[in-house]
Parts: structure tokens; C-alpha cells; sequence
């Protein structure tokens, strides 16, 4: 696929910018100056929200009422286009049709992106590597955000029922009835994700492998309360049932569910050794490098749409060896590289280049 062109109303620092794009771009200009809100904008139309986990309301330009984006795209064998409206929340329609949600301009828009956040995936909390799962999930199968929603208003539901029994007593009838919904609705999550996790991690050890000249190997696996693998939804429902009903006294007692999808981990190591704990920074983002190769290889062959690449600032963390190793992997895709010193993209390899000062393309 291929993003042609952007049209950007009131988002963020950007007042009114339009850009048409090339099969390489290469944004630049000075810190804060809005290379990753266009970037944000373009990543808005897979359907996901912000990758920088801000609310839809805090996208639009201070003291206007709306943000507007619209894009000129190729995908699925013909051209199209979209359009994102947001105010308090995003609404979108796509070739002149309104969409019953955002999400689903992800079923003919995909993308992966690589920003400083995912740099620090590996050592920071369980959050960001949970939302790596969900979020390329999201993207193979718009039914899964869905699932995703259900599964957190199950989990207030039946922290809310915990607080009251702690409070008031009785409620077991209650309790029981929640405990149901919150299963099944949980092992939909955790069966899903265990399967992306198996079918991920054959991409990654290659990448891996590729990235440490065959020295290091990876490996990863979706920690929860239970062993997850070889386990259909109804088995993992029914294990959950079981660790809630043997948790229930400590739940009532914290007002908190200690188990479910929201405790999960994706635990990584090289070598056998925790990446968290062992791993150096150089390995450490060169497992964020194998992972967010290994989803976007992933997505292609489950969707047969090759993603557009979003390189956030990221290319001048990295030695010239790994910058080399990424830009090999997507030299067929779309993409879009920010960063201050355009030269120090162009050496590897030529593009067009935006330059934007205070959310304006500048002519050079």
C-alpha cells in the first residue's frame, strides 16, 4: 500500500498542512517543531489511537473546537481515501462513506511504527509490551479492539462488585455472575494473544539472528497465572474460573482482580537470559528492532498488504550496521523517517525530504 498525500487541519502544532509523498520521505527540522504529529497523523488512519498514548480530545490544536485529516491512499488493488473528524472523539468515513468506527479504516490501512518509546519496551513495564501485543492485533483483526474493550468494562465491573463486598458483604450471587463474564471475555484476549506470540516468534529469531551475525538467539514467551500454550479459549476459560474462585478471598481483600489478561507479560530473552535484566541496551533494542520487524512481516502475511513504515527518530539511536539492517528489511515498503539531520538518512538512502519548522513545511 502507499499513502499519496496528507491534508492536516488544527492537530496538534500543525494549523494547515498539506504534503504528497514519495516511496521514501524523510521529515526533518529541529526538535518540537511537529515531525512526530505527521507522523501521528498518518498513523491514525490504521484506526489505532495515538501511539503516544494521549486522548483523542488532547490532538486537537489548543483553543479550536475540531481537527480534521485527510489522505489520498492505494490499497486493496485501487485508490481510495479517508478522512478522520475529532473533537471529543474520532469519527471517519472512507471513499465518502461513514464508518461505524475509527478502527475500521485498519482493514485497508496498515503501518508499523518505530518510535523511542519502543526503544525502551524491553526494560520499562509489562504496560508497553501488553500494548505492543494488543495494538499489532488490532491491526490484523478490527474485531479485536472490540474484544479488548469488553474485556476492560468486565474488569472494572467486577473490581466495582469486589470494593462493594469488602464494603457491604454477601453479593457472592453477584460476584459468581461476573466472574463468568469476566472468563470468557478474558480467555478471547488470551488466546489470541498467545497465538500471535507463536506465530511472531519464527519472524523475530530470524531477524535476531540476522542483527547479532548469528551470535545471540531470542526468544519469548506470554507469562501469565497458568501456562497458556496448547490450550483452546474454552480450556483457558475454564482455568481462569478456577485461579478466580482460588483468588477470591485476596480479590475482596484489595478490591483488585490479581488475575487475568491485564497481568500478562511478554517475558524475552536472548540467550536464555532475561532481556530486562541481562540484556545490554545494544540487545535490548535490538530486540525491539527483531519484534517490530517480525509484526510487520507478520501483518503482511496475514493481511497481503505490505505495511507502510514509520521510523520516529529512531534511525540516529542505532549503529550505521543496525540503521543498515532495518532499511534492507522495508526497502520495498513506503517510509516515512523523522529526524533532525537529513543527511544523516540520506547517506543510506535517497528520498524526498519535508523539512517542517512550527508545524509548516519549509522550502529549502
Amino acid at each position: 500500500m502507499k499513502i499519496n498525500n496528507i491534508e492536516i487541519q488544527n492537530f496538534r502544532n500543525i494549523e494547515q498542512l498539506k504534503a504528497d509523498f514519495d516511496d521514501v520521505n524523510i521529515i526533518y527540522g529541529e526538535n518540537a517543531q511537529g515531525k512526530t504529529n505527521l507522523l501521528e497523523a498518518v498513523y491514525l488512519f490504521t484506526g489505532s489511537k495515538s501511539f503516544r498514548g494521549v486522548k483523542d480530545s488532547q490532538l486537537v490544536q489548543f483553543s479550536k473546537e475540531f481537527s480534521k485529516l485527510k489522505a489520498e491512499f492505494y490499497s486493496n488493488k485501487r485508490e481510495q481515501n479517508a478522512e478522520i473528524l475529532i473533537k471529543n472523539k474520532r469519527t471517519a468515513t472512507l471513499n465518502g462513506i461513514k464508518k461505524s468506527s475509527p478502527a475500521l479504516l485498519g482493514d485497508d490501512i496498515k503501518a508499523v511504527i518505530f518510535s523511542p518509546v519502543h526503544l525502551s519496551m524491553i526494560k520499562d513495564g509489562p504496560i508497553e509490551r501488553r500494548k505492543f501485543i494488543d495494538n499489532a492485533l488490532c491491526q490484523l483483526n478490527s474485531n479485536y479492539r472490540n474484544a479488548l474493550k469488553e474485556y476492560n468494562r468486565c474488569l472494572a465491573q467486577r473490581n466495582i462488585v469486589l470494593r462493594d463486598m469488602q464494603q457491604y458483604g454477601g453479593l457472592d450471587e453477584i460476584l459468581f455472575v461476573w466472574n463468568l463474564n469476566f472468563a470468557k471475555s478474558c480467555s478471547r484476549i488470551i488466546y489470541q494473544r498467545q497465538k500471535y506470540i507463536e506465530a511472531l516468534l519464527p519472524y523475530a529469531k530470524e531477524v535476531f539472528k540476522g542483527l547479532s551475525s548469528g551470535k545471540e538467539e531470542i526468544d519469548f514467551v506470554l507469562k501469565g497465572c497458568f501456562d497458556y500454550e496448547n490450550l483452546s479459549a474454552a480450556e483457558i476459560e475454564e482455568k481462569l474460573l478456577e485461579e478466580l474462585e482460588h483468588k477470591k478471598t485476596v480479590d475482596i481483600l484489595n478490591k483488585n482482580t490479581s488475575v487475568g489478561a491485564h497481568r500478562d507479560d511478554l517475558e524475552i530473552f536472548i540467550n536464555g537470559r532475561e532481556a530486562r535484566i541481562f540484556g545490554s541496551q545494544g540487545q535490548q533494542r535490538s530486540c525491539v528492532i527483531a519484534l517490530k520487524l517480525a509484526e510487520s512481516s507478520l501483518l503482511k502475511e496475514k493481511t497481503e498488504i505490505m505495511p507502510v513504515a514509520l521510523l520516529d527518530d529512531v534511525m540516529s539511536e542505532l549503529d550505521e550496521k543496525r540503521q543498515d539492517y532495518i532499511l534492507n528489511h522495508i526497502k520495498e515498503w513506503q517510509v516515512f523517517i523523522t529526524c533532525c539531520d537529513k543527511n544523516t538518512i540520506l547517506r543510506l538512502k535517497k528520498g524526498k525530504t519535508i523539512h517542517l519548522e512550527n508545524g509548516k513545511i519549509m522550502g529549502d
